[in-house]
């Protein structure tokens, strides 16, 4: 194995050895290179301050440049990556990038704390020439927060760089980076040890399997959005660690005749716009994940293998009935999804076995699945509950019901009870109605910071009646209009 990790940082190339595994890239540019532009604002992912460019290479050796969280990004898991900060952008003093002109021609810098982290945001989308009228703005700095408030200036700001990076010539930066990241790629396993600590980046699915059999007690990291925490909040010391980020063949979407089938590596903007255009409101429910650099790092299969009762992916694919596929060593089994949630903190995963992919099965209308996520703030803010519903209805008769609800039990669950009072019934609002209070029999909801059991259960009913309005007439009368879809 090699015992060294290599990346690009502004241009200039880094090789590493002996970095400490849980050694957050926010520490590594104040600390050790002081770049300092890269602020701490929270140090769990939720401000924006930190924000950097990290470009990598995707399974068919294109470029993918994502905004990112450097507060809670771990430095092993950087290896093969290029990295940008808000100093790397001008190529002199006399010649700010277009993304800082546009900032400071339009007077968007405030006090300035949150500023690079806007301009680094910004930078992302310039350079995926992403054109940024008001509603794409929004989605691209919903995880940059101002506290000076001046969010206006900032928005003209993207405008004028959304039409900036269409007009631009940005070929010769373009030819470059991909030069630069396809020097650094092999495959080649990593193993790093600091003062005690050992983590390990294998580059395949195979040499991830053996690794992990050989050590089950290593914590599996993909894109620390919930690890992150554990070492910058909680303090805790991870003794080995198993980065995922190179595996990838962790990180593919496929079709077969009958599933949807998502790598456990998949990000959740890897996989929103193919979610997207077979559920919309699926799609809706992964825009409201975090925000843009969460939804780069944080994975589909983490969330699930995190076990959380309110992460948002598990309710919408348990009523899609998907099946997890499950690997230890060479051996692999499928159980259903939802299946694999035991007890709180307790899943179906034997030591050494990890999730390596979810199946979803093709079988569920457009229009039948709906999701609907409720918290106290629209953008990047935890579910108190999150509900989701696939009924199939022919010939105003309820032929087959899958409701499940995050955020109401100690595991994503069904409401089975929900499910058998709305079956071979009248699809009509008495029968929903009777069905609404069949929810008391599946849940015991706790009261906590985000919401009360008597305002989850309530609530949990009342999106039952949304769903049945919203068969009967448009969305527009149930929902508010957002970008791309209607949402809750």
């Amino acid at each position: 194995m090699r015992d060294t990790i290599s990346f690009y940082l502004n241009g200039e190339l880094k090789t590493l050895r002996g970095v400490a595994p849980t050694q957050t890239l926010l520490r590594y540019l104040r600390e050790d290179k002081k770049l300092c532009g890269t602020k701490e604002g929270c140090a769990e992912g939720d401000c924006g301050a930190c924000t950097v460019n990290v470009s990598t290479l995707t399974t068919d050796g294109a470029v993918k440049r994502e905004a990112i969280n450097a507060c809670i990004r771990f430095m092993p898991s950087l290896d093969g990556a290029s990295i940008t900060t808000v100093e790397g952008l001008a190529r002199d003093s006399d010649a700010p990038h277009p993304v800082q002109r546009a900032m400071m021609d339009s007077d968007a810098s405030q006090c300035g704390f949150c500023t690079p982290g806007f301009v680094m945001s910004l930078y992302t989308a310039y350079r995926n020439r992403t054109m940024l009228p008001l509603a794409a703005a929004n989605d691209v700095l919903a995880g940059n927060l101002c506290r000076c408030t001046g969010y206006g200036p900032i928005l003209n700001a993207a405008e004028e760089i959304g039409h900036a990076a269409k007009a631009a010539d940005q070929s010769d930066d373009d030819r470059v980076e991909l030069e630069q990241l396809h020097s650094l790629d092999h495959q080649e396993p990593v193993e790093i040890e600091h003062d005690g600590a050992r983590a390990f980046l294998p580059a395949n699915c195979d040499q991830l399997a053996g690794i992990y059999a050989a050590h089950p007690d290593a914590t599996l990291i993909a894109g620390a959005t919930d690890v992150g925490l554990w070492v910058t909040k909680a303090r805790e010391r991870l003794p080995k660690v198993i980065f995922l980020n190179r595996v990838r063949d962790l990180a593919s979407i496929k079709h077969s005749k009958q599933n949807l089938i998502i790598g456990a590596g998949v990000t959740y903007s890897d996989a929103i716009d193919i979610l997207a255009q077979l559920y919309p409101d699926l799609g809706e429910l992964v825009r409201r994940i975090g925000a843009v650099q969460v939804r780069n790092a944080g994975t589909i299969g983490g969330n699930i293998a995190n076990g959380s009762p309110i992460g948002d992916m598990p309710p919408a694919l348990i009523v899609l009935d998907a099946k997890l596929v499950l690997r230890c060593g060479v051996k692999r089994r499928t159980l259903p999804l939802e299946d694999f949630f035991l007890a709180y903190g307790r899943q179906d995963r034997k030591p050494g076995e990890f999730v390596e992919a979810v199946h979803v099965p093709l079988k569920t209308a457009a229009d039948e699945l709906k999701c609907y996520k409720i918290s106290k703030r629209f953008d990047q803010d935890i579910s108190a509950l999150c509900g989701c519903f696939n009924i199939k209805v022919s010939d105003d008769v309820v032929v087959s019901a899958r409701v499940a609800f995050g955020g109401m039990a100690e595991t994503p669950k069904r409401a089975l009870s929900v499910e058998a009072a709305l079956v071979g019934k009248l699809w009509d609002q008495a029968s929903v109605e009777l069905a609404m209070q069949e929810f008391a029999k599946d849940f015991t909801p706790m009261s906590d910071m985000r919401a009360s059991a008597a305002y989850r259960l309530c609530s949990a009913q009342n999106l039952l009646l949304k769903y049945f309005i919203e068969t009967q007439a448009p969305l527009a009368q149930t929902r508010l209009v957002g970008h791309g879809n209607a949402f809750l």
